[in-house]
């Protein structure tokens, strides 16, 4: 099988795929334009990318491709819709830049404190500016609100609990247990965060309910002299809205996301938020480590394996969860030729649509068990067709979820 490589992967990735016998195409220069001719002609089953886009048109002309991984957390980028339409697995790599994201976020959080790049930038300019640069309040005691407490989030609050502040984090599945256990407290509301805290971390996906979560009703809330650090998606953040509220000095912003970013890494830059004092940003480099990069590199190998091995998906994002309701008929045969056939056949004559299905064989190869899911219960008709059969030795049917 082959494998497109549409983004940069370190080459111990690439080697690693080799080895496991795959013919991979490592084309890091591929844009969102040329993908869908490109992932065509070279018949790829797998494609990983990091910030490239998949649009509509790779699903509809790439008839091979079978797998789509993005080597990182958000799947913003890829056309989930068309991939599920066109039955195509969508899986990522959660987690595995935590650590990087979470060192940026501590390093712009000091950088707006103590004014680091300003500093730099006088010092290079010949400027000796001690007066001005010998201010600032330090971290030490300062509330830290999160909104979104995933793993870099969480990665966030271990790090600034090591420098004394006090954090705390709002998520709508984010427990009392949970904030106890990380040593945080937990918000009852992203008002009562903002309101209460010196300075606010994004760390929550992009996606029709995060639009725009932070504007200017919620950056009005924000104390005088707060910081907002933003390193989670563009558009989570409403740009202009903070540009106002940075301009008016009662915040300052730590940034690595924006709102319409190039869409290659070497490009010109004009947005809102690009010239602003007060504004400390860096071009979408959050998860830019060497050991970020290396361990997202290990997850594609081992969603690869796992696909390849036994078609099985780790961190699939567009497949239906397990359903908490309908019935499973599990048919226990003779492992032969044809049963199964029977079987499927006999469900379509009774139009009934499988949900699920898994055959599992038994040592020896004589006997399996297939579980079958469908959605409405079968009728004991389509039962008694399926007993009927000389080589099925059982049909049993279970309710699922069903009271």
């Amino acid at each position: 099988m082959l494998v497109l490589i549409a983004d940069k992967l370190p080459a111990k990735g690439l080697a690693d795929l080799r080895e496991r016998g795959l013919t991979v195409d490592a084309r890091p220069d591929l844009g969102a334009d040329d993908l869908p001719a490109a992932v065509a002609e070279c018949g790829a089953g797998i494609l990983v990318v990091r910030s490239t886009k998949v649009t509509a048109a790779v699903f509809e002309k790439a008839s091979n491709l079978g797998l789509v991984i993005r080597a990182g957390a958000g799947v913003n980028t890829i056309d989930l819709d068309a991939a599920s339409r066109n039955g195509v697995y969508v899986a990522n790599c959660p987690g595995r830049n935590a650590i990087a994201v979470a060192e940026l976020t501590m390093g712009l959080l000091l950088s707006m404190d103590r004014r680091i790049p300003d500093a730099v930038a006088d010092l290079r300019a010949g400027r000796w500016r001690k007066k001005l640069y010998g201010k600032a309040d330090g971290l030490l005691g300062r509330r830290l609100g999160l909104i979104g407490f995933g793993s870099i989030a969480q990665a966030v609050a271990e790090r600034a609990l090591a420098f004394g502040m006090h954090v705390g984090a709002y998520s709508r599945s984010l427990t009392e247990a949970t904030a106890a256990a990380h040593g945080v407290k937990a918000y009852g509301s992203l008002d009562e965060l903002l309101s209460e805290c010196d300075a606010v971390s994004l760390h929550v996906p992009y996606g029709e309910g995060t639009k725009h979560l932070i504007g200017a009703p919620q950056l009005a809330k924000m104390k005088d002299g707060a910081m907002l650090v933003h390193t989670a998606r563009g558009g989570v953040v409403d740009d202009a809205a903070l540009r106002e509220a940075v301009e008016a000095g009662r915040i300052r912003a730590g940034l690595d996301v924006f709102e319409d970013e190039p869409a290659s890494g070497d490009a010109p830059f004009d947005a809102p938020l690009r010239d602003v004092p007060g504004v400390y940003g860096t071009p979408h480099i959050g998860a830019s480590t060497e050991q970020a990069q290396l361990a997202t590199a290990a997850e594609v190998v081992r969603i690869v394996e796992g696909y390849m091995d036994h078609g099985g998906v780790a961190n699939v994002v567009n497949v239906v969860p397990q359903r908490d309701a309908g019935w499973s008929i599990v048919v226990r045969h003779r492992d032969r030729v044809g049963v199964l056939a029977n079987v499927l056949g006999a469900l379509r004559e009774e139009n009934t649509n499988v949900q699920e299905m898994q055959n599992v064989i038994f040592r020896g190869n004589e006997a399996a068990s297939a579980t079958i899911v469908v959605q409405r219960e079968p009728t004991e008709a389509l039962l008694g067709k399926l007993r009927e059969h000389d080589d099925i030795l059982s049909v049993q049917v279970r309710a699922i979820g069903l009271s």
